[in-house]
């Protein structure tokens, strides 16, 4: 799987182990940025990776900066993007079986590495679920979607 991968100065030191990580079960990473603690815009890397994904060039995308919550607003900007701000692995499986999300995010100084690395092999492992209740429910989420996407 190819996975889109970006962070702010916040979260580089967890993206760099995110990386290493999903590498390490096998996946394909394509770095957004942000490459250096420089003080930097978190919109302008979450939404390259979030529009990565959108495309389909990327078949998920993981999101990290010190809270979790900028990186996940921005993606979920994105048409095509369920973005999920995580912090435990009970969220990380249910948002994939439930949502369908394509994105995860979480924030450097919430996660610690172990943690992350549980909740990466949840998030790239579990399939939707699907079932007449989740797919009625994604669908509205689209469908809000296209409603206000401009």
């Amino acid at each position: 799987m190819k996975i889109a991968v970006a962070c702010d100065h916040g979260g580089l030191n967890l993206k760099q182990a995110v990386i290493a990580y999903v590498e390490k079960l096998g996946h394909e990473v394509k770095d957004f940025g942000t490459y250096t603690k420089d003080s930097c815009d978190y919109p302008d890397f979450a939404a390259a990776a979030a529009e990565s994904v959108a495309k389909g060039e990327c078949e998920r995308g993981i999101l990290v900066c010190s809270s979790g919550i900028g990186v996940s607003i921005v993606a979920n900007k994105v048409p095509g993007v369920r973005c999920a701000h995580c912090h435990d692995t009970y969220c990380a499986k249910f948002t994939r079986l439930h949502n369908d999300a394509n994105m995860i995010a979480f924030g450097e100084k919430v996660v610690g590495e172990g943690l992350m690395q549980e909740m990466v092999s949840i998030f790239l492992t579990t399939e939707f679920e699907g079932g007449e209740r989740h797919e009625r429910r994604v669908a509205k989420i689209k469908t809000l979607e296209e409603k206000y996407a401009r």
